[in-house]
């Protein structure tokens, strides 16, 4: 039972990051490969720019996004996944799955 204690505190974090809106959506997104901020926008029209950038901070905070600067002309960023965010991204897989299925318009 102490175990349990223990954890309590890391899966309530964990559930309140990715219960964010949009949150989920742009780890999703961001499974497919690496993606510049305009085409994150485009994935997801629904979602403003500046949540867009607050959630991909928020993300890059916690280590599940890394941002990389292309020095092309004009400078460029593109945002991908850690390692961390891979493995939560393939989590978060069979939900979308699970929403085919159940989630009707």
């Amino acid at each position: 039972m102490e175990d349990r204690q223990e954890l309590h505190p890391k899966v309530e974090k964990s559930f309140e990051l990715i219960g964010k809106k949009w949150t989920g959506l742009i780890i999703y997104v961001l499974m497919s490969g690496p993606k510049r901020f305009s085409e994150l926008s485009e994935a997801i029209p629904a979602l403003s720019r500046r949540l867009l950038t607050e959630r991909v901070k928020e993300l890059e905070e916690h280590g599940i996004v890394i941002r990389e600067v292309i020095a092309d002309r004009p400078i460029r960023s593109e945002y991908s996944l850690t390692q961390k965010g891979i493995e939560l991204g393939n989590i978060l897989g069979p939900i979308s799955k699970w929403a085919e299925s159940w989630v009707h318009d």
